[in-house]
């Protein structure tokens, strides 16, 4: 049980130290299908595809450990 908290503690480390970098170069949040709009002069962002894509991945990097 602690050996699988300390790898999601580093896991979480590492993703927040390179979130900016990995973001500008694949384009996070600027996918086709996430929703950007501004009502009552308030910017709204909504990134459905992101987080479909996020989620598979996570979900294929957890099956194969």
């Amino acid at each position: 049980m602690l050996k699988w908290l300390f790898v999601i503690v580093v896991i979480v480390l590492v993703t927040g130290m390179f979130r900016s970098t990995l973001a500008r170069h694949l384009r996070l949040g600027q996918l086709p299908g996430d929703l950007h709009f501004r009502f009552r002069g308030r910017p709204y962002h909504f990134p459905f595809t992101t987080t479909v894509l996020l989620s598979g991945v996570a979900m294929l990097i957890l099956w194969s450990i």
